[in-house]
């Protein structure tokens, strides 16, 4: 509910005489009228949980009113008041909670999901708790290479205030398809930096789970999937770090390796190509050590000490991006055995050879073993590096059933699209989904339609009329589509008390509508119904053997017809008369509603798709003909690759002459 709407609801509810009961509780409402005492049959007004910074007297003093968990008497921090440790963080898409906790402890659990344990004396004076649930903003989350966000931010209130005992908390995240080589952690947010907690995993249920963590102050908490970590502290006496991922990737530090102990952790990524598995060192010391670590890494597949071409194998190490690789093989020494190469570095930082002058990165290195024929690999391992960081995806745009207007917007790992769409097939209809593309995690995308229509909203994430997605692979990407029409200025004639009623910054809204599209003219002869309500329905054109044209193949094609739409459809069958009709419109709409009308005549004939060749060709169009034959071969190998995916290949010849006699 809007907050114009509240208003709206809340003065209408005070010419409800006969209303004995009033519940308004968790509504982030900020304000109620007085009014509201004023009813004479009003029994119990619950307010509970609310954003009340004040109430009138009038309704404070009612013996029934229930004002808990409201920030009574706080004030609104200014801008002003915000320091300059702590970020402007968005307060887009966001729920509150409140809540107060005394020297006795308690446990809350919010409608969320999140849980929150405060053991007795954890807290010496009452102190109320605000909980806020945040739309993570690429911009300040940031995350790491190989993370995986798994939940919203959680904003938890007042900050710095020190607990004298840890609170646990217990926060529900979205489950990862696999932690092959993953480990669950609650992130936090210093003021300054994030960092890790120390975190419990737990699968409650099948779908459910949650991560537990242990905190002595608030601030800001979300959940991350990150390589597992190993990790340990380095005395002067040295110590062995191996990974629990792969064993056989250790690093060993000699006795008197460094004069003050220092933190080194590890990472290991499955790079699954002709490589090494990917080695991650870091450590929190700026400082080389005094004598020269050694570093075990497995062979790249297929290869051992017996087969070994030295002159094929590089040793790559990466800066902090991964955006640059430098090969330094020749800077180090390389010893083999049957399945393992060793060196030693006595630092994880080099300077890179393409750009000299470029900072050095002490805290964290890179290392990677190739085995190839070719001579600069730097730019390949770059991209390989990006492929492991790529999510493959598609868009979906689908309209409501009953309400054809409104407009769903979706991005969805390709894994998810067939469950997702059977999900949403009883309520929403629309084109197939896009053809696959690949976005980083945390990656910005945006929306937008085509033909002129440009959406118009007074909300952050709209931008030049498009709108604006942050992609993370296992939170929801996806956004319903409204316009809002507002008041211009209030003519003089309007009387004075009627202005005054519309104050505040909604004080010109009027109503909320879906966007509507263009609307599709009906098929020849036949009447405008419900159906041709809205602007293509959902269209497949051909057959699954030999490759369809759905509707966002048309739309393509309709953007390079051009001038020539005339020509091709004549070729295509359609009358003159029906050409006429269409010529009254603009040129982006005449051909839409050509081609469309068309593909609605012919959606049955099982050789329209040949046609549309054969009308582009003659239309000298070859440049549509082939891409229209390129669209349906891509549609034809997917069909195939369907059904080996499904088992329904058939494996022989034998077998299809055995099926065909049955």
């Amino acid at each position: 509910m809007g907050g114009i709407s509240r208003r709206s609801m809340l003065a209408s509810v005070t010419n409800l005489k006969s209303l004995r009961r009033l519940h308004l509780h968790s509504n982030l409402l900020v304000t109620v009228p007085a009014s509201l005492a004023s009813l004479p049959n009003l029994s119990r007004l619950d307010l509970q949980n609310n954003c009340l910074l004040a109430v009138p007297p009038e309704i404070q003093t009612l013996p029934f009113v229930r004002l808990r968990g409201n920030p009574l008497g706080e004030t609104e921090p200014s801008p002003q008041a915000v320091t300059s440790c702590f970020p402007v963080v968005p307060r887009l898409q966001r729920s509150s909670s409140f809540f107060t906790v005394t020297s006795e402890g308690c446990k809350v659990v919010l409608a969320c999901g999140i849980h929150f344990y405060f053991p007795p004396g954890a807290a010496s004076d009452p102190l109320q708790i605000c909980c806020r649930t945040l739309a993570p903003d690429p911009q300040w989350v940031k995350l790491r290479h190989h993370d995986v966000l798994l939940s919203r931010v959680l904003e938890l209130q007042p900050h710095g205030v020190k607990f004298q005992q840890e609170v646990q908390i217990s926060m529900p995240y979205a489950s990862p398809q696999t932690l092959h080589q993953r480990e669950v952690v609650v992130r936090t947010f210093s003021g300054q930096s994030w960092s890790d907690l120390r975190t419990r995993a737990k699968q409650k249920r099948k779908s459910k789970h949650v991560a537990h963590c242990s905190v002595l102050h608030f601030s800001w908490f979300l959940v991350v999937a990150r390589l597992v970590q190993n990790e340990c502290k380095v005395p002067a006496e040295g110590t062995l770090l191996f990974s629990s991922v792969d064993p056989n990737i250790k690093v060993t530090f000699p006795p008197g390796v460094t004069e003050e102990p220092r933190t080194v952790e590890m990472q290991v990524s499955d790079a699954g190509c002709r490589a090494s598995p990917l080695l991650c060192l870091s450590q929190d010391s700026l400082v080389d050590f005094l004598r020269p670590v050694r570093i075990q890494l497995p062979l790249p597949p297929g290869v051992t000490g017996i087969n070994l071409d030295q002159s094929r194998l590089h040793l790559l190490h990466g800066d902090l991006e991964g955006q640059i690789w430098d090969d330094i093989t020749s800077q180090v020494v390389l010893e083999f055995t049957h399945l393992y190469a060793v060196f030693e570095v006595t630092h994880f930082s080099w300077v890179h050879a393409i750009n000299p002058t470029c900072s050095l990165f002490p805290l964290q290195a890179r290392y990677w073993l190739w085995y190839t024929t070719k001579t600069y690999i730097g730019g390949i391992a770059k991209k390989v590096y990006e492929r492991l960081r790529m999510y493959q995806v598609n868009f979906i745009a689908l309209q409501r059933k009953k309400d054809p207007e409104q407009v769903l917007l979706q991005c969805v790992p390709k894994h998810k699209v067939d469950p997702v769409l059977k999900k949403l097939q009883d309520r929403y209809r629309g084109p197939e989904p896009s053809d696959m593309v690949e976005m980083f995690e945390g990656e910005q995308f945006f929306a937008a339609f085509e033909g002129g229509i440009s959406i118009d909203m007074d909300r952050p994430d709209c931008v030049d009329g498009r709108l604006s997605f942050i992609f993370y692979s296992h939170l929801k990407n996806m956004k319903e589509i409204y316009v809002s029409f507002y008041r211009g200025a209030i003519p003089e004639s309007i009387p004075e008390e009627a202005s005054r009623r519309r104050k505040g910054p909604d004080s010109l809204w009027l109503v909320t509508l879906p966007i509507k599209l263009p609307r599709l003219k009906p098929r020849w002869g036949e009447n405008p119904g419900p159906l041709n309500g809205f602007s293509f329905p959902p269209l497949n054109l051909g057959n699954a053997e030999t490759g369809y044209l759905t509707q966002a193949n048309l739309l393509s094609i309709a953007r390079r017809v051009g001038a020539d739409w005339q020509t091709i459809g004549l070729n295509l069958g359609l009358t003159y008369q029906q050409i006429e009709q269409f010529a009254v419109q603009d040129l982006d709409k005449q051909i839409l509603d050509m081609l469309f009308s068309w593909a609605q005549q012919n959606s049955e004939d099982p050789d329209c798709v040949s046609k549309l060749i054969t009308a582009m060709k003659e239309s000298g169009r070859q440049d549509i003909a082939d891409e229209v034959e390129t669209i349906i071969e891509l549609g034809r190998q997917k069909y195939r690759e369907s059904i080996r995916r499904v088992g329904l290949e058939q494996e022989s010849s034998t077998e299809d002459s055995a099926i065909a006699m049955v």
